[in-house]
């Protein structure tokens, strides 16, 4: 089984566990919250009878960033021809976290079962992410 959609818009990165100093207690911001609903809505919409995977899960991620608007002619070539990759914010490893911690317990049943990870920044017109999970 396969499950593959794509999310809209701004991408946004994990945000790393804030402490309230007046109480001491750890949460998570709200955007990283908001983020993982948004990406988890995304995945109800497309599958609203989804079952969580059971077996080991590959999972492929395209983070597809807005080219520049002050590009220059030879950048945007450079891009087209798949040369130049975006190096800015959000980082790699803080999109992934914040797509698997949103879908765990729904297209899997724990993070643990990935065995496979694929990840890619690039430039396209549209800011957004695509998301392929694959049970194998």
């Amino acid at each position: 089984m396969i499950y593959e959609f794509e999310v809209i818009g701004e991408i946004k990165g994990k945000a790393r566990p804030r402490l309230n100093t007046y109480t001491g207690n750890i949460y998570t911001d709200s955007n990283t919250k908001n983020y993982e609903n948004l990406i988890k809505q995304y995945f109800k919409v497309k599958y609203p009878r989804y079952v969580p995977f059971e077996n080991r899960v590959k999972v492929k991620i395209i983070i597809y960033l807005k080219i520049p608007q002050n590009t220059t002619k030879k950048n945007r070539k450079l891009i087209e021809e798949g040369i130049l990759s975006p190096t800015k914010k959000p980082d790699i490893d803080n999109v992934v976290k914040i797509v698997l911690d949103a879908l765990n317990k729904m297209a899997f049943n724990d993070d643990n079962q990935i065995t496979q990870l694929e990840v890619e920044k690039t430039y396209s017109e549209e800011e957004k992410l695509y998301i392929k999970l694959e049970e194998y």
